[in-house]
């Protein structure tokens, strides 16, 4: 039992002593009470109401500079990584210096693109600038040196990409570099529906497939890319209407071999390329990309068909790489000559105009000169208006690199032969498109930059601004027939009044190019 207490408090309030202030005292006391203000100096106020700092690790509001190289599907990638980032809120920049991370996307063709991909991440550390890599290097090699510590993107994870440039922002390093699956089957790679920054606004670079099924003895990219798997028709139909919808008027298919398309899922390309025929608007043309020659041997009836289409460009791009047997047997490359002759000459039997490019590589492990007339001969007898010629480089990891190899100055001159070849029969090739584009070009400010690529510049024709617009023609037929439909439907895209002017100049200019190229026939019919 507690001690008895002098007094007992019934309430806390009780504590209160009685020299205390009445309640309505407080109150009038509390009126009279003012809180005392830290007052920040102008210094303070400046910092905290300004946007965030340039380098702030805040994601989402710094700008980004996206560099591309090799084949159509790499650049693919580029345009849907630019989207995505775009899409979040990142500002994409043709400006590198002003740019806040570099994305560099690799190709590992030739030794002379990885050279330039190295000296980029160079010049990024000089520059101070933050970096992610991504496409074929990083995704084939990834333990190289010069990667070490940077943040990697596979070639099969670009619809991640926001995450890497997020965390390597806060100055994490980040490497997604694993393969799409579904079930334990591989898939062709991101999602199609993706948003995409197109560097051409008219043209949708649609990749149909990833990966082969060979295994040529001089490829890097079957490190990176892998074996063959393809997209679902759905999916690619669906991809193909959505983007003529967003106002694109060509569609080009790419992947590392177009002619395996479906090989893995039961289907095939002529089955496709039929589908998408079907979802083609009036007024738009499809573009094949580059076919082997053993996977388009049994549908050559069925691509002569597709071929001669109106709304598909009368255009193929077949690899021979050397007209020895010899040697495509050494590069595991699955055909002989003679397959290649068949489908050549099918092809420009059943397909009056059509354009046949090809590859050639010079100096591979093994040629012998007796080898190399043969490839002269072939390309004398066919005079393929369109010709990639490359000199032999062997790249690391691949089983060609440890062949015994053709000296360096034989495969100089190897290459510097054939080119030679290649312009003596068509010496003024350059000249007479820089002429027949000039008929229409001069009055409308449209300037060739290159023999092969279109720049727009400002001028009167309602394309304010817009400089980085090229137009990259491949081939003559489809080059020449190309030109006037495609700077017709820039001033139709983005002025109304534009095509409505430069209208009847138009139809003369492609009345003067079927004058000069009778061969050539531009859809003039469906486009006025």
């Amino acid at each position: 039992m507690p001690a008895a207490c002098d007094s007992v408090l019934e309430d806390i309030e009780d504590i209160v002593s009685a020299q205390d202030l009445k309640p309505h005292d407080w109150r009038y006391v509390r009126k009279n009470i003012f809180p005392k203000v830290r007052k920040r100096s102008s210094q303070q106020r400046t910092q905290t109401d300004e946007d965030p700092p340039h380098d702030s690790v805040i994601p989402g509001i710094q700008k980004i500079w996206i560099r591309t190289w090799g084949c159509s599907h790499n650049n693919s990638d580029g345009e849907y990584m630019a989207g995505q980032l775009a899409a979040y809120g990142y500002k994409i920049t043709d400006n590198s210096a002003e740019a806040d991370l570099w994305l560099l996307n690799s190709c590992t063709v030739k030794n002379p693109a990885e050279d330039h991909f190295r000296n980029s991440i160079k010049k990024a550390h000089e520059a101070n600038k933050k970096v992610v890599l991504a496409g074929c290097v990083p995704q084939a090699q990834p333990r190289q040196d010069y990667l070490k510590g940077l943040s990697i993107i596979g070639v099969q994870q670009i619809d991640r990409v926001v995450e890497v440039v997020e965390e390597t922002i806060k100055g994490h390093s980040v490497r997604l570099l694993g393969q799409k699956k579904d079930n334990g089957k591989r898939l062709g790679g991101a999602r199609l529906d993706l948003p995409k920054i197109r560097k051409n606004p008219l043209i949708e670079i649609i990749s149909i497939n990833t990966g082969c099924l060979n295994a040529c003895t001089y490829c890097k990219t079957k490190h990176a890319r892998g074996d063959l798997a393809s997209y679902p028709i759905e999916e690619l139909v669906d991809r193909a209407k959505q983007s003529f919808q967003e106002g694109v008027c060509e569609i080009w298919l790419t992947s590392e071999d177009t002619g395996a398309y479906g090989r893995d899922i039961g289907t095939d390309l002529p089955t496709l390329l039929w589908k998408l025929v079907e979802a083609i608007p009036e007024g738009a043309m499809l573009r094949l990309g580059m076919t082997n020659p053993p996977y388009i041997l049994e549908h050559l009836e069925e691509m002569a068909k597709i071929l001669n289409h109106p709304r598909v460009y009368a255009f193929l791009h077949i690899p021979v790489q050397s007209a020895s047997d010899s040697v495509l047997m050494d590069m595991k490359r699955e055909y002989c000559v003679a397959d290649f002759r068949r489908v050549v000459d099918f092809l420009k039997e059943k397909v009056p105009g059509i354009t046949i490019a090809t590859d050639i590589i010079c100096g591979f492990p093994g040629e012998t000169d007796e080898d190399f007339q043969e490839t002269m001969k072939l390309v004398e007898q066919y005079k393929f208006p369109s010709l990639f010629i490359n000199q032999f480089y062997p790249r690391p990891g691949t089983p060609a690199a440890k062949m015994h190899q053709v000296p360096a100055a034989v495969k100089k001159q190897r290459t510097k032969d054939l080119s030679q070849l290649f312009h003596s029969y068509n010496p003024y090739d350059h000249k007479v498109r820089k002429n027949m584009l000039s008929t229409f070009i001069t009055s409308q400010r449209v300037m060739q930059c290159e023999v092969k690529e279109l720049k727009l510049l400002q001028g009167d024709f309602g394309v304010p601004g817009d400089r980085d617009n090229k137009i990259r023609l491949k081939g003559s037929h489809y080059n020449i027939s190309v030109v006037p439909v495609v700077i017709m439907l820039l001033c139709r895209h983005y002025e109304k009044e534009c095509f409505k002017q430069f209208e009847e100049r138009v139809k003369k200019t492609c009345e003067y190019f079927q004058g000069v190229c009778p061969v050539l026939d531009p859809p003039v019919g469906m486009l006025f």
